[in-house]
Order: C-alpha cells, then sequence, then structure tokens
C-alpha cells in the first residue's frame, strides 16, 4: 500500500515546468545588448535581399482577395456611420441635425471635405 508521505515525494520529485522555476531567465533577458525592433519598411527591404524559392511566403508576395462585402461609409462631418448622402452636395451624413449642417456649409469647405474623402468634386 502506498503512504501519503510517498505520494508527496513522487510530486517533489517531477520536474517544475518552466512557468513556475524560479531560477528560469528568458533568452532576451540574458543578453546584455539591447535589441531594437524592426517596422514594416525594414523587413520588406530585407526579404526582397534574399533569394527565396519561388513557394515562399512572405510579406510581399501575398495577394488578398477582392472583399465581397462593401465598404462602410462614414459622415463626412461627425465619423459616424452613415445611411445616408445628401444628393445636392453629396457628403454623407448620419442623422437629420447633420443633413441641415451640411446643406449650410459654404462650398469651398464641401468641397475640401469631398477631396479629403479623394470623392469627385461637383464643381468643375
Amino acid at each position: 500500500m502506498v503512504t501519503a508521505e510517498e505520494v508527496i515525494e513522487e510530486k517533489e520529485e517531477k520536474k517544475c515546468p518552466v512557468f513556475k522555476n524560479p531560477e528560469f531567465q528568458h533568452s532576451a533577458f540574458r543578453v546584455s545588448k539591447k535589441r531594437g525592433w524592426r517596422n514594416l519598411k525594414q523587413i520588406i527591404s530585407l526579404e526582397r535581399a534574399y533569394t527565396w524559392p519561388h513557394d515562399a511566403v512572405n510579406y510581399s508576395s501575398i495577394d488578398a482577395p477582392p472583399a465581397f462585402t462593401p465598404g462602410k461609409k462614414y459622415s463626412d462631418v461627425s465619423g459616424l456611420p452613415a445611411n445616408y448622402t445628401d444628393p445636392l452636395t453629396k457628403l454623407r451624413f448620419a442623422d437629420s441635425a447633420e443633413f441641415y449642417r451640411v446643406r449650410d456649409l459654404p462650398m469651398d469647405i464641401v468641397n475640401g471635405l469631398l477631396e479629403l474623402r479623394k470623392a469627385n468634386s461637383i464643381v468643375g
């Protein structure tokens, strides 16, 4: 028959997991030299310098298919999701209060907002 003391001794003999080991030190902290982060532009330029096999996947080889859902439309005045478009100014708005604000805007501000959205200007 196994006693309680033998069970406790067996548990103590088992190796402690790494996340509970008090002497564990991550490899990144062992090196005294600080390692800087690389931005995406640096990573892409390094990937282009290497000779890769044709079937390798890297940042420049990933092609995304076109989206099937239409893009979300936001109000040009408040930035809220917009369900409506003013037919006169072609600006998007979210509610009736914004509609009256859009109608009161001068044409130069309307053209500026359309240019920010990269929409065609209504005054040619």
